[in-house]
C-alpha cells in the first residue's frame, strides 16, 4: 500500500456509500466480516452493515458527510478523520420526524487490510443538533437553533 491509498480508499467509500446514497457501493469496500462500532451499537457483517446504512439514510434525509481531516499510520493499516454529517430530520435517533436540518460531526477510526478493504470502523460521534439557516462550516462547529 503507498503511503496515500488508505486514506483515499475511506473517502472514496464516503463519497460512494454515505454521500451517493448507496449502501450496495460496501460492496465494493468492506470484507464481509466487516464490523462498525457507532454510537455503542456493534453492527457485524456487510450485508447487516448495509441495512443498517439504508435504515440511516432512510431517517436522515439528504445526508452528506463532509471530512474535515484525515490521516494514516505509516503502513496504512489505520486512518481517522473527522467529520460533519448533515441532513435533515426523518425520524434520527428516535425524534419524529420533522426535516429540520440537522448537523453532527464525529470520529472515525478504520482498519484497513493490506489489500485495501475495510475490516473495522470505530466511530464516535457528537450529540446532534438543530441548526439554524446560515449553515455549518468544515471547521466541525454546528450552530445550534432556538427552538
Amino acid at each position: 500500500m503507498t503511503s496515500e491509498n488508505s486514506v483515499d480508499i475511506v473517502h472514496a467509500f464516503w463519497d460512494q456509500v454515505w454521500n451517493g446514497h448507496d449502501a450496495t457501493a460496501a460492496d465494493r469496500f468492506v470484507v464481509g466480516e466487516f464490523v462498525i462500532v457507532s454510537g455503542g451499537e456493534t453492527i457485524s457483517g456487510r450485508e447487516n452493515f448495509k441495512q443498517w446504512i439504508e435504515e440511516f439514510l432512510e431517517k436522515v434525509r439528504d445526508l452528506h458527510l463532509e471530512v474535515v481531516e484525515s490521516f494514516q499510520n505509516s503502513d496504512g493499516s489505520r486512518v481517522t478523520s473527522r467529520f460533519l454529517l448533515t441532513g435533515r430530520n426523518n425520524g434520527a435517533f428516535g425524534t419524529t420526524p420533522d426535516q429540520r436540518d440537522i448537523a453532527l460531526t464525529g470520529t472515525a477510526v478504520w482498519a484497513v487490510r493490506e489489500d485495501g478493504k475495510l475490516l473495522t470502523n470505530w466511530v464516535e460521534r457528537s450529540s446532534w443538533h438543530y441548526i439554524d439557516p446560515t449553515g455549518v462550516n468544515a471547521t466541525g462547529r454546528t450552530p445550534v437553533s432556538k427552538g
